[in-house]
């Protein structure tokens, strides 16, 4: 890339128009920082979430540093009934995004970062229309859709069979089908339940552990975790190994082990067949099927294979960072962050899912971008 090709330059450029992406970016623009964001306005949010998906969060998640365009607030602006709200619906809270871009009077360029790299006054971006844009400094917040985790087995698995949850949410294909999801968390519930609402002759859900409880849960107690993250520097880092596998732990507990209430009235039926404490051992081609061995001994005949088995932190999956990667300090597949989510590359921040290392489990959530974004914007300012 040649400096001199660069037709257009910035103080700071967003890359992302996901929840992170929006919320540091407006946080900086109404900071005075001259910023471009860059990406398709919650694109893993449309593509690679199915339409009849709710949130496990409530409107007290929001994505304002300034704690001024909240989703309280959309809510407050746009009438909403609270029987609307419970659970929320994907579409309510892809509204409220809409609205505090529209708010913030944030203008996201629809294109795609191709590459990035460094250069003697910041950072030089290629773009999918063949242009470049220069940057003083570069807030990265890639998809969760670049991290998305599969078993070693599923390459095994003949070719159109097996999905990650985030690369099927269009289920109109299920119908008479006998599905087989892998995983027991809340994706791995909610995919059953859709899949048997679109039509699925029969559903099998696998996993290791028991099955969940299903019930309201409060996340609220997230709430003092943000609060001193934003009020002592380093707070997640520098806690004792001890406190941090507890707060953890309460978190899995309550995020993991503990499943929405309105999951279980949607699994009901004997169509539904549940495999907990037992795992694939074998899965291999029989015709036009595929037989899947369990631990338990059990043999299961299915059309297709869910993997709702999460997600890993791994930048060198991002391919805009190709160039930039073998200078980032990594520690399993995470960038080591700063107190500002400043990467080992100066100038390039890291907010959002691959940042949970170094600033807890909170920040694969919503719930961090406020915080991320008056972190960020802090150290931008006083940089």
């Amino acid at each position: 890339m040649s400096p001199s090709a660069t037709t257009d330059t910035t103080s700071l450029l967003v890359i992302g128009a996901g929840p992170y992406g929006l919320a540091v970016a407006a946080h900086a623009r109404e900071r005075g920082i001259d910023t471009v964001v860059i990406g398709h306005p919650l694109d893993f949010w449309t593509d690679h979430m199915p339409a009849g998906m709710f949130l496990r969060s409530g409107t007290d998640w929001h994505l304002d540093a300034s704690r001024v365009h909240t989703f309280e607030a959309f809510v407050d602006a746009r009438g909403l009934r609270p029987e609307q709200l419970d659970p929320i619906p994907i579409g309510v809270f892809l509204e409220y995004a809409a609205w505090f871009q529209q708010e913030k009077r944030l203008h996201v360029r629809d294109q795609f970062v191709t590459g990035l790299a460094r250069r003697e006054t910041g950072f030089v971006a290629s773009l999918d229309d063949g242009s470049e844009l220069g940057a003083e400094r570069v807030a990265a917040a890639p998809g969760n859709g670049y991290f998305a985790l599969l078993p070693d087995w599923a390459a095994d698995l003949p070719e159109g069979i097996g999905f990650h949850t985030s690369d099927l949410v269009r289920f109109d294909g299920v119908g008479g089908q006998r599905v087989l999801i892998v995983g027991g968390r809340q994706s791995a519930y909610e995919w059953a339940a859709l899949s048997g609402e679109h039509g699925a002759a029969r559903v099998d859900i696998v996993h290791r552990h028991d099955v969940p409880r299903f019930e309201r849960v409060s996340w609220r107690f997230v709430d003092e975790y943000m609060d001193a993250t934003i009020r002592i520097p380093g707070w997640w880092r520098d806690l004792p190994q001890t406190e941090q596998e507890a707060i953890a732990r309460r978190f899995w507990e309550v995020g993991r082990l503990t499943l929405e209430w309105w999951l279980s009235p949607r699994l009901v039926g004997d169509r539904f067949h549940l495999w907990p404490s037992a795992h694939v051992v074998a899965a291999r081609p029989q015709g036009d099927e595929t037989l899947v061995t369990l631990s338990n001994g059990e043999r299961l005949l299915v059309d297709r294979v869910l993997f709702a088995t999460g997600y890993k932190a791994e930048l060198a999956n991002v391919p805009y960072l190709a160039q930039l990667h073998p200078d980032v300090d990594v520690r399993d597949g995470s960038p080591a962050l700063d107190v500002h989510f400043q990467s080992s590359v100066p100038g390039l921040y890291f907010p959002g899912f691959v940042a949970t290392r170094d600033f807890g489990p909170f920040f694969g959530f919503t719930k961090g971008c406020p915080a991320a974004a008056a972190l960020i914007v802090e150290g931008l300012l006083a940089g």
